[in-house]
């Protein structure tokens, strides 16, 4: 399907691949990792064909057709079920060409290729895909501008996925999705018949989908077999092997140049000597391992108060003269509680952890905590919105106005930005290193609570090993609201699960939780699948009702015809009857014979509206007794 042969290609200066080689074949799903900044977005572009490398080249199969996620924005008054449609190129330009043709011959030949692409179950199946991305029936019917960026971007998605093309091309698809709805996202893309290049720091997505990992490294491209837990393993063990190989050539070198220093000045030993430089000069030089580039996060440890951090007892919360979000909320957070917060995105998450922080009161019951509670919020609208013309050691110190430089600094090394990265401005930053800032600046008090929505996104996968290693040595709580399945299970002990008005504790763990949403969404694909049916059966009774209806008052028309045309021959055999009995007079062939041919060619004339009348009522006839099968046929069904 794909192939990456010597690809070499440069940005300011600065080498992303160089003689880079890979093969993808047709059918695989691949999951390309690589720590941020590393070029991996680059070489989907270069793939699609919006860069041209320096050097090297990229192949596709022929005619084969590539799919993406545009990172243009969906808009408008047009909605996001008509838009999926739409990305079926093929089937709207049929049928619009359908409303147009006059061609019989063309005609047909659409008709038929609607039915060969499936054209009339393209609705239904763009409707399960915005389903499983979050859009029930009226949001899928609603305009696009009403939607959020996020949904939006779920849109652009629900579209690349309806268009089935033969190679996906994916950059960080769960992104700002929810638990529920990656979960779905992971079990479509699992099924997905097409080829998949997948660029993700998602452990469990790649360990689920993916049957190839290729690691983009030092400019290079290195294929492993297997998901990413197998090319971790893979990996580590090459590493040591090659560390053995260099350490033992390294072992080998120093005692051939030893011989040769030694020998090189005596005749005797001259040939020797040259002979060890030679097999020195042929050796190829393996290259140290370098390990991989440290990764810390250090949140400081809170002072400590007694339990409970929080209580609530039959709170409910929610907006101003509205109605609450959540009711009948009896929860407790302890001081090192480690929570998950779960939940479809619409279910009050955020709702519940502003209610936490204190930005929303209980409209009814109570919420209790100590008065010198600190809290640290992450989330990524924060970091957004970060002076981009600012350094992080100007925002931290802005923060920490009491601090020293010296403990300004400290603080930011301690989540990875040293003295080279404090001192750029905010804006050349990557979007991993923005949240290392936005986790600076939140614990720069020392938070009893630590409360993180998403804070996975734009970290890559060493980033997130680190931070899973930095909560469980936290010594405070944590509520973490995330679709990291990976960070969950290693970081959660307790899952709060909110849904229909209310949060409560899950009585399970994460795997436990996944099956109940599965189980959930099948059940929900089983009722909306009975309910069609129930639809279609009562459309299919409605039509036969009404086609029953037609053949009625077609066959009382048809039977109207042959009456009528009964009644015509009635008529005519009459005249004909008298013409007859004239003709059979003989004092008419006494008279004169003027009046003889006379009523012989009314006679003909006579015959010949018999004939055409005899053929009328045979044709009302056969109209009438085949109506009559086709009733008969109706009523059978």
């Amino acid at each position: 399907m794909l192939h990456i042969n010597d690809l070499t290609y440069r940005i300011g200066g600065r080498i992303l691949l160089e003689q880079a080689t890979a093969v993808v074949p047709q059918g695989h799903k691949v999951g390309l990792i690589g720590h941020n900044g590393s070029g991996k977005s680059t070489l989907l572009k270069l793939i699609m064909g919006e860069l041209e490398p320096d050097t090297g080249s990229i192949n596709l199969r022929n005619n084969a057709r590539i799919g993406t996620v545009s990172q243009k924005m969906p808009e408008g008054d047009s909605s996001p079920r008509d838009f999926v449609l739409a990305a079926d190129e093929e089937r709207a330009a049929l049928l619009a060409e359908a409303e147009t043709a006059t061609d019989p011959n063309r005609i047909g030949e659409i008709h038929v290729r609607l039915a060969d692409i499936g054209a009339e179950a393209a609705p239904a199946r763009a409707a399960a895909i915005l389903a499983g991305l979050g859009f029930d029936e009226t949001a899928q019917a609603a305009p696009l501008d009403s939607f959020s960026g996020g949904w939006r971007m779920r849109v652009a998605l629900a579209a690349t996925l309806f268009s089935a093309p033969d190679m996906l091309l994916l950059d960080e698809p769960s992104n700002h999705l929810d638990l529920e709805t990656r979960l779905w996202l992971e079990t479509h893309l699992t099924s997905y018949q097409g080829t998949i290049l997948l660029v993700s720091h998602d452990r469990n997505l790649l360990n689920t989908i993916v049957d190839t990992i290729i690691h983009l490294d030092d400019t290079k491209l290195n294929v492993y077999r297997g998901n990413y837990d197998r090319f971790e393993r893979t990996r580590n063990e090459r590493m040591i092997l090659r560390a053995a190989e260099f350490s033992k050539q390294l072992e080998q070198r120093k005692h051939i140049q030893s011989f040769i220093d030694r020998f090189k000045a005596k005749a005797s030993k001259a040939k020797q000597a040259q002979s060890r430089v030679k097999a020195l000069e042929r050796m190829d030089e393996l290259s140290p391992v370098r390990p991989d580039r440290e990764v810390a996060f250090d949140f400081p440890n809170p002072s400590p108060l007694p339990p409970p951090l929080i209580a609530m007892d039959g709170a409910s919360v929610g907006y101003a003269e509205g109605k609450p979000i959540l009711s009948k909320l009896d929860l407790i957070l302890g001081p090192e509680d480690r929570i998950a917060l779960l939940g479809e995105n619409g279910n009050g998450k955020t709702t519940l952890l502003r209610l936490l922080m204190g930005q929303l009161n209980a409209m009814s019951g109570s919420v209790r905590k100590p008065g010198k509670l600190r809290v640290g919020y992450f989330e990524q609208e924060q970091a957004d919105a970060f002076d981009l013309e600012r350094t992080p050691a100007q925002e931290l110190t802005s923060r920490m106005q009491d601090a020293t430089e010296t403990k300004v600094r400290a603080h930011l090394g301690s989540f990875g930005l040293g003295q080279e990265k404090a001192d750029v401005k905010i804006g050349s930053l990557s979007g991993g290193e923005k949240a290392k800032l936005l986790f600076a600046c939140i614990t720069r008090e020392a938070p009893h609570i630590l409360m993180l929505d998403e804070p996975t996104n734009h970290l890559d996968i060493d980033s997130r090993d680190a931070l899973i290693t930095a909560i469980n040595a936290y010594q405070g709580a944590v509520i973490l609201v995330t679709h990291d399945l990976h960070l969950v299970e290693l970081c959660a002990e307790t899952l709060w699960v909110a849904r229909n008005g209310g949060c409560r504790v899950f009585d399970g763990d994460i795997a436990e939780y996944r099956k109940d949403v599965l189980e959930a969404r099948r059940a929900d694909r089983r009722r909306q699948k009975a309910e069609k049916s129930n639809v279609d059966e009562r459309g299919a009774r409605r039509d036969a009702r009404r086609a029953g209806a037609s053949a009625r008052a077609a066959r009382s028309s048809q039977r109207k015809a042959v009456q009528a045309a009964e009644r015509v021959m009635e008529k005519l055999g009459k005249e004909k009857a008298l013409l007859e009995k004239k003709l059979a007079d003989p004092a008419l062939y006494r008279g004169p014979a003027v009046e003889i041919a006379l009523l012989n060619r009314q006679m003909g004339d006579l015959q010949k509206k018999i004939s055409e009348a005899e053929a009328e009522w045979l044709e009302a006839e056969e109209a009438l007794n085949g109506s009559g099968d086709e009733v008969q046929e109706g009523v059978a069904r």
